[in-house]
């Protein structure tokens, strides 16, 4: 059968016909839902260490985002006994913003006793449930949250990533974090899913709406009852962190009607051994005690708390979180929403009797 050309009204039907299939080509693609993906890099071996036993836990808790390499050292030393070599996870909740994509793994694969670091970005919910990132932590010796929003480690409580982290502690493991994963690690986190708040906002409300905190996700032997703050001097946070403990007393947040505050400056770190000994390495790491209900703590009035005994741990200093000292402290009171002078050092007590 002979091909008839086309006619002039067909050739416009098809003209159109593809200019509108232009014009909607941009609106289709958009129109398709975008599907986050969890992504993982590996550094080092492609075979994971297998051996029987390890003598952690240890931790390390950091005052920003970074691995601290003198601690991460103490910590990778401590779990593998001082031979053989280790695995490290690195989660986080997002890419870097510039530079490396694995900057904590860059730094873990320069210290000796590392096998392998692999870093997961695990940027949903859904992603704590991610079968292949799990393993990975399961199968690590040690794991390491990145800085970030710990609002979005906090959404990870009740996933499988939550029980994987807490059996790597359990087989004798580790885990740790910088700034927003140093908040993850400690028993009452501030999540700051509701916003951050400042040390005046909290001290004049310590009901404020952006002070919120997520219970249950980790408690660490003998870090019971701890809340963590980061970029501690730098930002001026002692006075929230002081809000923290008093709401974690005034609404049982913890056990036996008190709560530590362990705040850490940037480039400061908190090496805890499987004793509960903590050791600062880096910059100060600050212990604040609150040991009674506060004198007033309600919404929207001015904190009251008298008497919060605060220790100032400078690098090499200590700390028993296992059997918590009752003596080295300072003093200081809140009284209406206004702290005292020099929150940040004193004289300690020494006549503790």
């Amino acid at each position: 059968m002979p091909i008839r050309p086309a006619t002039p009204g067909a050739l416009r039907l098809a003209t159109c016909l593809a200019a509108t299939l232009a014009l909607l080509a941009p609106a289709l693609i958009t129109a398709e839902p975008a599907h986050a993906s969890a992504k993982r890099v590996r550094l080092g071996s492609a075979a994971d260490v297998s051996r029987g036993s390890w003598s952690g836990p240890a931790h390390t808790m950091n005052g920003s985002g970074g691995v601290v390499p003198a601690t991460m050292t103490r910590a990778i030393d401590a779990i593998r006994g001082g031979t053989g070599t280790l695995d490290v996870v690195v989660i986080a909740a997002s890419a870097p913003g510039s530079g490396s994509t694995t900057p904590e793994c860059d730094t873990v694969m320069g210290l000796a006793g590392v096998n392998s670091c692999t870093t997961w970005t695990l940027t949903t919910r859904d992603d704590g449930n991610n079968s292949a990132a799990n393993t990975d932590i399961r199968n690590a010796e040690f794991v390491y949250f990145a800085g970030g929003d710990q609002c979005d480690y906090a959404d990870w409580k009740g996933t499988t990533l939550q029980t994987s982290v807490k059996s790597v502690v359990t087989k004798g493991g580790g885990s740790g974090g910088g700034s927003a994963g140093h908040h993850i690690n400690s028993t009452v986190v501030y999540d700051a899913c509701g916003g951050s708040v400042t040390s005046d906002e909290a001290l004049y409300d310590p009901y404020d709406p952006a002070i919120t905190f997520t219970t249950g996700m980790f408690a660490w032997p003998n870090y019971a009852g701890t809340i963590n703050d980061s970029h501690f001097v730098t930002r001026d946070r002692m006075g929230r962190t002081m809000a923290f403990v008093a709401r974690a007393i005034e609404d049982g947040l913890t056990t036996g009607g008190a709560a530590w505050g362990v705040g850490v400056d940037d480039g400061g770190s908190l090496f805890i051994d499987k004793n509960g000994r903590a050791t600062a390495a880096g910059a100060d790491t600050f212990v604040v005690l609150g040991d009674h209900r506060p004198e007033r703590a309600d919404p929207d009035r001015y904190l009251t708390y008298y008497d919060y005994k605060i220790w100032r741990l400078r690098p090499g200093q200590t700390y028993d979180f296992k059997n918590r000292p009752t003596c080295g402290y300072y003093l200081r009171s809140i009284v209406s929403g206004v702290p005292d002078r020099n929150l940040y050092s004193g004289t300690p007590v020494t006549n503790c009797g």
